[in-house]
């Protein structure tokens, strides 16, 4: 714990001040966090879902709603990439007043014999760990790290690889309303992300999953910088196209606003 990034806090709440407009932008259109609500916020121990787990835990004190805050890591037998460790996260956690529960699930052998991508299994047996830690926990809601580029990307990889119009929702509810997905870092866009996390100092380790290097969300990814380049806002048209898609789409009653399913 010596060796640990240093931490600037003076530029982290300058920084957290302006994130935290977009995430309260995001909270107020697309209604996500309601008075009461326990919310289970997803933390991999990446920059993203610690990023989401910090400016949550900073608006509660100044917030409109009263909700409580559950943070929630899933520990794999497999190689996931890069995040902080297990007890660093627990120590910042106790130091903020926030529940940390943890669960340690194996997917390496069903990865190791199944013909689908490892990417996809991986998240899906996480998911199903999470939301059975929700219902364990009496969540109401769970909050993933998922921000504009995430959202933008499945938008493409949807287009391009399964011939569908479809998103990754920042709302969506599940299991007849008994549990919503809320995703508060929409608006937020990863390059906003980066220099918070480094001012913060989290002591991320470890190399990038060996299984994400080459996957179609790669692909898209690299195709997307490629086009910011000449166009800096093409993340925020993706995301407008789609907001009138789907606007379009409940004018003719064939969709409800923020609630169908894209994982």
């Amino acid at each position: 714990m010596d060796d640990q990034p240093s931490v600037d806090s003076a530029r982290v709440d300058r920084l957290a001040f302006y994130l935290l407009k977009a995430v309260n932008k995001a909270i107020r259109k697309f209604r996500l966090i309601a008075d009461g609500d326990t919310i289970l916020v997803a933390v991999s121990g990446g920059k993203d879902s610690l990023t989401l787990l910090d400016l949550l835990h900073r608006r509660q004190s100044q917030a409109r709603e009263s909700y409580t805050l559950i943070a929630a890591h899933i520990n794999t037998d497999y190689h996931c990439g890069r995040a902080v460790s297990r007890e660093w996260l627990a120590d910042w956690c106790e130091t903020r007043g926030i529940q940390l529960a943890t669960r340690d699930i194996a997917v390496a052998d069903e990865l190791a014999s199944t013909n689908l991508s490892a990417c996809f299994r991986c998240s899906w047996n996480r998911r199903k760990a999470l939301f059975r830690m929700a219902d364990d926990l009496h969540c109401n809601k769970i909050a993933f790290g998922h921000h504009a580029d995430d959202i933008a990307e499945t938008t493409l990889m949807n287009l391009f690889y399964s011939g569908r119009i479809a998103r990754m929702e920042t709302r969506m509810s599940l299991f007849d309303g008994r549990l919503v997905v809320i995703r508060p870092l929409a608006l937020v866009e990863e390059r906003d992300i980066v220099p918070f996390a480094r001012a913060s100092g989290y002591p991320i380790t470890g190399e990038p999953c060996p299984a994400g290097v080459d996957s179609r969300r790669a692909t898209v990814k690299k195709m997307l910088r490629e086009i910011e380049r000449e166009h800096h806002a093409v993340k925020r048209y993706i995301a407008g196209a789609m907001d009138h898609y789907h606007a379009a789409l409940y004018r003719v009653g064939r969709a409800a606003p923020n609630d169908e399913a894209e994982l």
